[in-house]
């Protein structure tokens, strides 16, 4: 680390007491020992609290697809909680959250027209999980309650989200989870696909398993099917060609909901506004959030088909159709966020500048293959991955070791296992991707 850089380190630790905060999917040790803390943001950089310059490669959080702090939605987020801080969502709204609403349903496949807000990805995701069993229920087949997630799937930190997920580090700890879940088989594989440009030839076969699970479980049983159409905080898994199509044909079979949970690839990351747009497959519900206001202010929303919304209003038993909702649903200072979001997207054409941008980046991520330590790139839209060997019985240490450097040089990475994932905001232009990758490749070539 250059001393400049361990000045400010120990300049930081002498007047923040960074010891009270549990910080969530962190090395905690590790960071409040070095800690790499973000003190501003504009357009495609952070700066850091020793007064540099970052790189953003990752969009903060998958979520920053506009670029940071832009004016348009800052001053619609002022303005808002200036004017209406807050209102309850239970038998009461404002009118911002209807205006949402609408506005979100211009950028699903038509027949996708309702919304439900939650306040995060992991909301939603739990939300889109009950409203499925519930839609059956009220429909007379209260017997499917089962819920088929897959292998290497994230949805979230809800009881529901990580049942239906399958990342095993985010279920061991956790006890028996939901009851009644099964898991696809992930589509992974470097033997076959490996430096694929695009998606994947290999694989849709795999979709196939959701007939397996049907057999040994009875359709009458099943109420629905989760997938990310990429599956992103896994590392950029690919669905092979026609896999996806497969998987809604198999759910029309038996009558199976399937839901498409967004949350990364919604809102222009693989150039259009959805994964569902992107595919041609129009799933039955789908979850989203972060791009939604742009990272800005917390807010998810679960999109569903008009049938499903109708079920509930012709056959409710109540004069409540849906018991389920948030103290922050729809919230106005979300919702604002929101609306000048997705008007900022169309403004500036931010899902047609992703498409463009794409075979760039694809050729940029690709010029990578052949460093040492590399196993496989691979990437779709404006979205990466660089999969690194790992060192024998220190899974995780390299990547890591990779998202350290990459730091120190002025660019902010991600990793996951070892695997290391790209999603700039949509705003980058040509010398920042020369400039991410420059960094990259610097940092790969002196690994150890």
């Amino acid at each position: 680390m250059p001393e400049t850089m361990k000045k400010a380190v120990l300049e930081l630790q002498a007047e923040l007491n960074l010891e009270p905060f549990w910080m969530p999917f962190t090395a905690n040790r590790q960071f409040k020992a070095n800690p790499r803390l973000l003190v501003a943001a504009q357009g495609m950089h952070y700066t850091s609290h020793d007064g540099r310059q970052i790189l953003d490669g990752t969009a903060g959080l998958w979520c920053v697809n506009a670029g940071h702090c832009r004016p348009p939605i800052v001053e619609a987020i002022q303005q808002q909680v200036a004017q209406l801080d807050y209102a309850p969502a239970f038998q009461m709204g404002h009118p911002k959250a209807f205006e949402l609403a609408e506005q979100l349903t211009q950028f699903t496949p038509p027949g996708l027209d309702h919304v439900f807000f939650a306040n995060s990805g992991s909301e939603a995701v739990d939300t889109a999980l009950k409203i499925a069993i519930a839609y059956h229920r009220v429909r007379g087949q209260g017997s499917r309650q089962r819920l088929i997630g897959r292998e290497r799937g994230y949805h979230g930190v809800g009881f529901g989200g990580i049942s239906v997920g399958g990342i095993s580090s985010n279920r061991k700890y956790f006890g028996s989870l939901v009851s009644g879940v099964d898991h696809l088989p992930h589509t992974h594989n470097l033997e076959h696909n490996a430096f694929s440009r695009g998606l994947p030839q290999w694989g849709s076969h795999l979709a196939e398993e959701l007939e397996r699970i049907v057999a040994l479980h009875d359709a009458s049983t099943i109420a629905a099917v989760i997938v990310e159409p990429v599956a992103g905080s896994t590392g950029v898994l690919l669905p092979p060609v026609g896999y996806l199509e497969k998987l809604r044909a198999i759910c029309d079979k038996y009558g199976i909901l399937l839901i498409f949970d967004e949350v990364i690839t919604g809102f222009g990351r693989l150039g259009s506004p959805f994964a569902a747009n992107y595919f041609g497959v129009v799933p039955d519900l789908i979850c989203c959030a972060k791009g939604l206001t742009n990272g800005t202010i917390p807010m998810g929303a679960v999109i569903v088909k008009q049938e499903i919304y109708n079920t509930f209003m012709e056959s409710a038993d109540s004069a409540i159709e849906l018991f389920h909702g948030y103290t922050y649903s729809g919230h106005p200072v979300a919702s604002a966020a929101g609306l000048a979001t997705l008007n900022l997207y169309q403004q500036e054409g931010l899902f047609e500048r992703a498409a463009c941008l794409a075979p760039l980046w694809e050729e940029a991520l690709h010029s990578l293959k052949g460093l040492p330590h590399v196993i496989d790139v691979r990437n779709l839209g404006l979205v990466g991955a660089v999969e690194l060997e790992g060192i024998p019985g220190r899974p995780t240490v390299r990547a890591f070791e990779a998202f350290l450097r990459c730091y120190e040089r002025g660019v902010l990475i991600r990793t996951t296992g070892d695997i290391i994932a790209l999603s700039p905001p949509l705003i980058i232009e040509e010398t920042h991707i020369e400039q991410l990758i420059a960094s990259l490749r610097q940092v790969l070539q002196e690994l150890p």
